[in-house]
């Protein structure tokens, strides 16, 4: 079972304007893409099921393992990208054959929130640019479904 697209989406929303810290996830106060969605996560489905290790901001370009693909796998059934809609968490490589290593939240068919650095979390449209980086997609899960 999965959680209802629009609590998820409204989850996201009260997000916004939340500004960027690396490893943070505190609405209001900051997160990094991540962070968002682990708030989210929290406020949709509980607690979260296992602590996060600390990470460098260069995680991403070491290692040929999806670190995020597989974290999000033993939490969230996996979709196709191409089947995600409102609610759908998504994955983006950020360059060519590197890792999946940013984190957003659909919120309709062109539009993600999502933490970019030196913006906060905001909403936005998901450009051509940002469609072609998608590499994973998944669904929050109801919290008895985990």
């Amino acid at each position: 079972m999965i959680a209802d697209a629009a609590l998820v989406v409204a989850a996201a929303r009260s997000w916004l304007g939340t500004p960027y810290h690396d490893q943070a996830s505190l609405r209001g106060v900051g997160c990094d893409c991540l962070g968002l969605a682990r708030g989210v996560w929290r406020e949709v489905v509980g607690d979260e099921p296992f602590p996060i290790p600390p990470y460098s901001r260069d995680w991403g370009e070491t290692g040929p393992r999806e670190v995020l693909a597989e974290g999000a796998r033993q939490m969230m059934p996996e979709i196709a990208p191409l089947n995600a809609s409102s609610g759908a968490l998504l994955l983006f490589r950020m360059a060519p054959r590197a890792i999946a290593k940013h984190v957003g939240i659909l919120t309709s068919a062109n539009i993600f929130i999502h933490a970019y650095e030196r913006l906060g979390v905001v909403e936005e449209v998901l450009t051509p640019a940002w469609r072609r980086r998608i590499a994973f997609a998944f669904v929050f899960p109801l919290p008895s479904s985990i």
